[in-house]
């Protein structure tokens, strides 16, 4: 597993596959595959710096699942394994586990 310490109100999001059926159970094939909007946060920057001096607190944490838009954030490779690196207001929504 490949350690990123994104800087500032930046997040790493580790991407999560596409849908492989739709609701109504039909398998798709991978040209028809929406891009994935979720991930799980692997790493979190230390927060924007305010003009005061201090810092903004992240309101997502390593181990949330998150919902992001389909261009957000820089695409990365490594490993095997993509991720994604994100602005804290590309961030969309926090999953809660019911």
């Amino acid at each position: 597993m490949a350690k990123f310490k994104p800087l500032d109100d930046r997040i790493v999001v580790q991407v999560l596959d596409a849908e492989e059926r739709t609701a109504g159970g039909i398998l798709l094939p991978d040209a028809a595959k929406e891009k994935p909007q979720r991930g799980t946060v692997t790493a979190v920057g230390p927060g924007r710096m305010l003009k005061n001096g201090t810092r903004a607190g992240v309101a997502v944490k390593q181990g949330d699942t998150v919902l992001f838009g389909k261009y957000a954030g820089t695409d990365v490779a490594v490993g095997g394994q993509e991720f994604k690196i994100l602005k804290e207001t590309e961030v969309l929504a926090r999953l809660d586990k019911a």
